[in-house]
């Protein structure tokens, strides 16, 4: 089972980069997509714009803005993920609900702050 960073950036100073480093760090397989090319804790940044097919899918943690989410809100949905991590700044109570019809747990929370605490 995997993790899918959405908004995933090469910027040291984006929660993004040091989720992705965090996941690393606790072997948790992971795959970085976003609209900037580059690489991320040894991984190739997926282009988020193909919006590409991705397997076996627990978690989508969310590094987008609420106002950017409608338009990646299907493909969200196509990965079939467990859950989706809305971390701080991308809570979106629409989009919560629509995961939530859908059986798909919506979880505001912090992905750097449930891997430090084993939460994970």
């Amino acid at each position: 089972m995997k993790t899918v960073i959405i908004g995933a950036s090469t910027n040291p100073d984006r929660y993004a980069y040091k989720a992705a480093h965090m996941l690393k760090q606790h072997k948790q397989h992971f795959v970085p997509v976003g609209i900037k090319s580059g690489e991320v804790a040894g991984e190739e940044i997926v282009d988020l714009r193909t919006k590409p097919a991705i397997s076996e899918v627990d978690t989508v943690t969310l590094y987008l803005g609420p106002q950017n989410q409608p338009e990646w809100e299907s493909y969200i949905l196509s990965l079939k993920p467990r859950r989706v991590v809305f971390n701080p700044g991308t809570e979106n109570p629409s989009f919560q609900k629509k995961l939530t019809d859908q059986g798909v747990i919506a979880e505001e929370a912090c992905t750097l702050v449930l891997l430090s605490t084993g939460q994970y």
